[in-house]
């Protein structure tokens, strides 16, 4: 039996996996009836989930698709950088990156590009939503407002054209960015990179270097500039929007708020920053980052491939010890073993029978590895799970990596993620 299921079902099975997660991206912390209630609102506007790979869009108001020409189909699931386009600038990219890496709000002018190619200037407010249990970031709101009136001084004579559709980089964009990952989240740089790994690097570790090409021989241009009683609009209607999405949540029990709440339960699950959350859905393999210095070792992080192994959603696992998966015939020399490796802060590599949510068992290789902050101490523990249940031992090689080594190149994305960004946004 081979390790990896025929390439085709297993990309059926993750786009379906996919179309779940961004449909339960609203539902796990909201009413029914909030699809409604923010269909009522006239802005432009959308949301979208840091915690889901790529920071997808996962509500577009009626006003934004009929400000940009596309339909729903077109633009939920897919990262806000189809929007961008030859013209717009770096220096404006860059500081919607960093609000969002510093899980603040933010308010710029930006050029931006309708489906027809046709350019125009774009205000845009982009506001965090907040877990007022846990204090995470769960969903960014944006809120985009077309600058009509602007003096032409403040625009160069190159950015008011249009796009033509013809433009080979501009149709790759906006076929390709749909299918694949790319280097930057949501209001992102349209500088992609192709890639043959299960994961991207490039957000996590080379950022710094890339904000530093993006602004490498660059002049300033001047930006197009809303009114002070458009920006104000902008504020307002992200209230608006928030204010309804808190209303909403408390029927569920899982109340959001615009800011991080002094309450949170931040003992019992230790938060992440939102850029470390996105760097880390990069990364495609079955893992959890647990953290040591907190009260039994709650996990603090799990993948989208982690929660499909194992059945649990993610409001389930986070917070939990792993011990969740054990069951009555889990070996307890295993479980010995893993306890002295973090003991010792080594890493460990066992063959462990574990358990599902449904009771169901699997046979599970798993790779133990401490992580360390930029400081050298260890600031959490990742465990990467294999399911080799019906494998032998001696079947674990692929023709290309073997499932250990590619074990190895998870827990290497993840040390390269927190050093790069753990802290970053997580004042708390």
């Amino acid at each position: 039996m081979g390790l990896e299921r025929p390439v085709k079902e297993s990309k059926m099975c993750t786009q379906l996996n996919s179309r779940q997660l961004i449909e339960e991206s609203l539902n796990r912390y909201y009413s029914d009836d909030i699809r409604q209630a923010l269909g009522q609102f006239p802005f432009n506007f959308v949301i979208t989930d840091p915690c889901l790979l790529d920071h997808p869009i996962v509500y577009a108001s009626q006003g934004f698709l009929k400000m940009s020409g596309y339909s729903t189909e077109e633009v939920v699931g897919r990262n806000g950088r189809f929007l961008q386009g030859p013209d717009t600038d770096r220096r404006t990219i860059l500081k919607i990156r960093e609000a969002i890496r510093e899980e603040k709000s933010c308010q710029v002018s930006i050029l931006n590009y309708k489906k027809n190619g046709t350019a125009f200037w774009n205000l845009f407010h982009l506001a965090p939503v907040f877990s007022e249990g846990d204090g995470r970031v769960i969903h960014f709101v944006g809120v985009q407002t077309p600058i009509s009136k602007f003096s032409r001084s403040s625009v160069t004579n190159n950015v008011s054209c249009s796009r033509p559709n013809n433009c080979h980089a501009f149709v790759e964009n906006r076929l390709l960015n749909h299918h694949t990952s790319s280097v930057i989240y949501f209001g992102s740089c349209r500088r992609e990179f192709s890639r043959d790994f299960s994961v991207d690097l490039s957000h996590s570790g080379l950022y710094n270097s890339l904000a530093e090409e993006d602004n490498a021989g660059l002049e300033e241009e001047p930006a197009c500039e809303a009114k002070e009683s458009d920006k104000q609009k902008a504020i307002d209607a992200g209230n608006r929007i928030l204010f309804e999405l808190t209303q909403f949540s408390k029927h569920t029990g899982k109340t959001v708020l615009d800011k991080r709440s002094n309450s949170a339960d931040l003992v019992r699950v230790a938060p992440i920053s939102s850029s470390l959350s996105i760097a880390l859905n990069r990364i495609h393999e079955s893992f959890v980052l647990a953290a040591p210095h907190l009260l039994d070792m709650p996990i603090v992080h799990a993948s989208n491939l982690f929660l499909q192994l194992t059945g649990y959603s993610r409001d389930e696992i986070l917070g939990q010890n792993c011990r969740l998966l054990q069951g009555q015939n889990t070996d307890q020399a295993a479980i010995a073993q893993i306890r002295q490796s973090i003991v010792a802060e080594q890493c460990c590599t066992v063959r462990i029978l574990n358990y599902r949510k449904d009771n169901s068992s699997f046979w599970n290789l798993l790779h133990t590895a401490p992580i360390r902050n930029a400081s050298g101490k260890v600031a959490f523990y990742v465990g990467v799970q294999l399911d080799v249940t019906g494998i032998d031992e001696d079947e674990h090689q692929d023709k290309g990596m073997t499932p250990h080594l590619k074990q190895l190149g998870a827990v290497g994305a993840v040390r390269v993620a927190v050093r790069s960004l753990h802290g970053v946004g997580s004042s708390r």
